[in-house]
């Protein structure tokens, strides 16, 4: 079907302003770097998700789900169909004895909850106050930093299936793993996640913040365009250690560059393509595995054609 009438079927029923034609997708990655999406909708709410899978579903419409985009290459032919933008962004704080128990749409922004915890005093997010991207992301991949991770905190997550049916999942259930989670696995989307935490001292709290984003800023280049590490670590290596070990440090194909102040990041360096970034991390790859011996994974997700 072409994506004209995908658009004007869409809005009959959703509000114009989250629904646009032919989006640059670099405007919604944290790489700055993709192609157009026929259709991108952002999902404010679940009624509006439940129609948009209706839709693909009743006239066989390819889509793609994302979240913010801080861990995503869109290649430069961009992606065809819906592009489905979670932006469900609800916030309820229940507070019991000992924990207090934070139901989360997934589309809320790690460094918004971040605040917002530090305000309300609630402890054990500061691992996640840099992290880039939404809680629904931080789930899907297991996100991580500085000896926290998302499967510490999660109690349990609510999902719908692109036929429209919805489950929720305990932590067990999510089989979460380094950079890994059911949904990595699973053509699903993400909804809502509800995390327990402990209480704790407002000071403190914001302490562990500030010292855990001085180290961001002082060992990443967290200034220029990236989604962030760009390969996942070894079982028995430090990915960053050995692609810095092969010389590979600022490192060029186009306008991709690996990052002289961190070999474990690719950065766009103003005028990057999706390619630029595939044949670095090819070339990387490759070197790699004939000096050291050793493969190693991307950690970014790539769509699109």
């Amino acid at each position: 079907m072409e994506k004209d009438k995908i658009y004007e079927i869409l809005t009959k029923e959703i509000d114009l302003n989250h629904i646009k034609k032919d989006e640059e997708m670099k405007k919604h990655t944290s790489f700055k770097i993709g192609g157009n999406a026929d259709i991108l909708v952002t999902i404010k709410n679940e009624k509006d998700l439940i129609y948009t899978l209706k839709v693909a579903n009743e006239y066989n419409i390819p889509i793609t789900i994302i979240g913010n985009g801080t861990n995503l290459l869109v290649k430069d032919n961009g992606i065809r169909g819906i592009v489905i933008k979670i932006d469900i962004d609800s916030v309820q704080i229940e507070r019991e004895e000992n924990n207090a128990i934070i139901k989360l749409g997934a589309g809320v922004k790690n460094c918004n909850l971040a605040q917002m915890l530090l305000k309300e005093q609630i402890a054990g997010f500061e691992f996640a106050s840099g992290i880039p991207g939404t809680i629904g992301g931080a789930v899907y991949m297991n996100a991580g930093a500085y000896g926290g991770e998302m499967k510490d905190i999660v109690k349990n997550v609510t999902y719908m299936e692109k036929d429209l049916s919805v489950h929720t999942i305990t932590n067990e259930m999510c089989e979460f793993d380094y950079r890994h989670s059911i949904f990595s696995e699973k053509d699903v989307i993400i909804t809502n996640v509800t995390i327990e935490l402990p209480y704790g001292k407002k000071e403190e709290i914001k302490q562990k913040m500030d010292e855990n984003m001085q180290n961001r800023k002082e060992k990443q280049p967290i200034q220029m365009p990236s989604a962030g590490s760009t390969f996942k670590r070894g079982a028995d290596f430090i990915t960053a250690k050995l692609i810095d070990e092969c010389g590979l440090k600022g490192y060029k194909v186009g306008g991709a560059e690996v990052s002289t102040l961190h070999a474990g990041f690719v950065v766009n360096t103003g005028n990057a393509t999706a390619q630029d970034v595939i044949d670095l991390t090819e070339h990387i790859k490759k070197e790699v595995l004939e000096k050291c011996s050793k493969q190693i994974e991307l950690e970014i997700k790539i769509v699109g054609e």
